[in-house]
């Protein structure tokens, strides 16, 4: 196929079984719709999200040989959380090249961030199966070579829950849970206090004019003490 070519070029790794390619284009509403192929592309992600995470990890131990655990996992996780792999695979016009079901078609699963990211995964494990680590590896650094932080410092930024949602699934596969300890103060001047609870066991209090506020200052103080510690 033409278009085979086409995305191999772009990905600069030839398949010696194009087969692999294939699958790893392929959604699972294709195959249910008996649209073709027998195999989605659900196991090569479930491979690929590994050949990803070890390749960004390898790569960001090497840039920062002095940086903390705790540091380099919040790297690697804006760098391989969801909506950094879906802006890759439209680097590369994954979209045009998916086999999918008619009826994921037609709501938009072309453009779906979710399906990108899951399809750009299944392709790093289908070169990883053709070529092994090495080129999967390969594959990674070419395509994340505008992406590479020049720092550890990560960006400021006020979303504190966000920061910390990302590292803590990238870490345990699991969000922070928060929790309203008490009010105080008169209804037009309430204190809040909430806790952050980590998958760790870890727990972080703090105060706030709002609920919204007390969790991004409890997710605050979780982060600075990852920081130190890790």
């Amino acid at each position: 196929m033409a278009e085979l070519k086409e995305l191999q070029q772009v990905l600069h790794y030839e398949f010696k079984d194009e087969s692999l390619l294939v699958t790893a284009l392929t959604h699972s509403s294709r195959v249910n719709e008996g649209g073709g192929g027998s195999e989605s592309n659900e196991r090569l992600e479930f491979l690929g999200d590994a050949v990803l995470e070890l390749s960004v990890s390898e790569e960001l131990f090497a840039r920062f040989p002095e940086e903390r655990e705790g540091r380099l996992t919040r790297l690697r996780a804006r760098l391989v959380k969801e909506s950094s792999l879906a802006v890759m695979a439209r680097s590369i016009d994954l979209n045009r090249f998916l086999l999918l079901g008619r009826g994921e078609e037609t709501q938009g699963g072309r453009g779906r961030d979710s399906l990108l990211a899951d399809a750009f995964e299944a392709v790093l494990g289908a070169i990883f199966l053709d070529g092994g680590y090495d080129a999967g590896k390969s594959c990674v650094y070419r395509l994340f070579s505008n992406s590479w932080p020049e720092t550890a410092s990560l960006p400021r930024t006020k979303d504190f829950k966000t920061a910390l949602q990302e590292y803590t699934q990238q870490q345990f596969k699991q969000r922070p849970v928060y929790g309203l300890m008490r009010m105080t103060g008169p209804d037009h001047a309430k204190d809040y206090e909430v806790k952050v609870s980590l998958p760790d066991g870890r727990e972080f209090s703090a105060e706030g004019a709002s609920k919204k506020k007390a969790e991004q200052n409890a997710a605050r103080k979780a982060l600075a003490s990852i920081d130190s510690t890790e």
